[in-house]
């Protein structure tokens, strides 16, 4: 409840300009890499289950923190602490989906995992608005942060640790496999991810504040809207990734697709001054999510070599916190500098280059023995 609302919270609530917020923003994104990395590193040490009770547990404790916090740095210190803690669960979840499921099933697993939590982020802003209409932001920070807490207590005692076993083809597959920062093919997959996750995320930050200040939503009301991404994941991404996979699209493709619909939901709001616009832009952003991340995930598991499939969901998932890091600050800053229009209108052009290099990936990919699983 507390992520989609912070970039309004630290403008409205705090006082701090835009580009302030936007360097707050970028320590959240640090914080998320930073989290990652050690998350993914005491998973192979402490086990995935006691990695994602600790991250619910001391990110929730985080969450109730973040409110006591005033001043500039006190803040970019709280929120990269915070998200450090939250995100740590990252690598493990893989892990976990790797432990609970047949291998057939584990890609499946993920998506299930997807849909746990945009079933979650559905509810989430809409809760998230009323509690800030009716309360205050306080009560948004405390309820987030307890329900983490929960959460934590419940995994607890409910989910039983599983061990993951690895064979011996597995660490030979180790020894042989390239590491993901040499794979050429794997680090032009990884710049598409980045920059079409600095454009993605622009939806929960400089977004917010667009549809505040230039259409005059109220924040109940930006949480509806926000639902609308959530809600309609829950009802229609998985018969849509169904059916995708029973035309046999290719994964690249796909991913390609991805980013052309998230391009579209940026220019099609400088062609109305309409306030149903922005649920036109919502929809495009939402219909290339549910074509583009299931199937970006899916070929990153595909380009991953067995014994090396942690290290490469590991990089997989730093590329969306690298785009915390460069997007947030990047969008509050192109926003002060030109307006909102500007903005939308580079991000239109930036993601079109993205869906080129995406189709590049695609005919390099063709070349390989192993095509029809990209």
């Amino acid at each position: 409840m507390v992520i989609p609302f912070l970039s309004l919270y630290l403008v409205k609530a705090k006082g701090f300009t835009l580009p302030e917020v936007g360097w707050i923003m970028s320590c959240y994104g640090v914080g998320s890499l930073a989290g990652t990395y050690v998350g993914g590193w005491l998973t192979d040490r402490m086990g995935f289950h006691k990695v994602i009770v600790l991250s619910l547990f001391l990110g929730g404790l985080g969450f109730i923190g973040i409110q006591f916090l005033d001043t500039f740095h006190a803040v970019c210190a709280g929120i990269f602490i915070a998200i450090f803690l939250v995100d740590s669960y990252r690598p493990a979840i893989f892990v976990a989906c790797d432990a609970y499921s047949k291998p057939e099933n584990v890609t499946r697993s993920i998506a299930l995992i997807r849909l746990a939590i945009n079933l979650g982020f559905s509810i989430g802003p809409v809760l998230g608005g009323l509690i800030i209409a009716r309360i205050n932001y306080s009560a948004l920070f405390w309820i987030d942060g307890v329900t983490c807490v929960i959460a934590a207590f419940l995994l607890y005692i409910v989910l039983k640790p599983k061990k993951v076993n690895k064979d011996r083809d597995e660490e030979e597959a180790l020894k042989e496999g390239l590491p993901p920062f040499k794979n050429f093919a794997y680090m032009i997959f990884f710049l598409i991810m980045v920059a079409n996750g600095i454009m993605f995320i622009q939806y929960f930050s400089v977004m917010p504040l667009y549809y505040k200040d230039v259409h005059f939503l109220s924040e109940d009301l930006i949480g509806a809207l926000l639902f609308i991404n959530g809600a309609v994941i829950v009802l229609l991404e998985m018969p849509l990734v169904g059916w995708l996979e029973r035309i046999q699209i290719s994964r690249t493709i796909a991913t390609f697709w991805g980013v052309v619909f998230l391009a579209l939901s940026f220019i099609v709001l400088n062609m109305s001054g309409w306030t149903g616009v922005l649920i036109i832009g919502m929809l495009l952003m939402t219909l290339g999510e549910m074509i583009g991340s299931p199937f970006a995930n899916a070929l990153a598991l595909s380009m991953s070599p067995k014994g090396r499939k942690g290290s490469y969901m590991g990089v997989f998932s730093m590329s969306f916190s690298l785009s915390h890091i460069i997007g947030h600050n990047s969008g509050m800053n192109l926003v002060n500098s030109f307006g909102y229009d500007t903005t939308w209108n580079i991000m239109f052009y930036v993601l079109l280059g993205v869906a080129l290099l995406t189709l590049f990936l695609y005919r390099f990919l063709k070349k390989s023995p192993n095509f029809t699983t990209y």
